[in-house]
């Protein structure tokens, strides 16, 4: 697997946490809840970030034969 498949895979990964982040955010009014969920999101959109500028400044893999 390339590096580049792999990064992909780990971005769905955490695109699916935070989806999940998300719905627990919708219905939990506890306040500590809140505020661990959204951290958790920051530090998910932080590694989103990361991930896609990764992406973006890579250059393109030689095609396989």
């Amino acid at each position: 697997m390339s590096r580049r498949e792999t990064d992909l895979l780990w971005l769905r990964d955490v695109l699916d946490h935070l989806r999940d982040c998300q719905q627990q955010l919708q219905w939990t009014e506890d306040r500590e809840a809140v505020r661990i969920l959204t951290e958790t999101m920051l530090r998910d959109l932080d590694c989103c970030r990361r991930l896609c500028e990764a992406l973006r400044n890579r250059q393109p893999e030689p095609a396989a034969a």
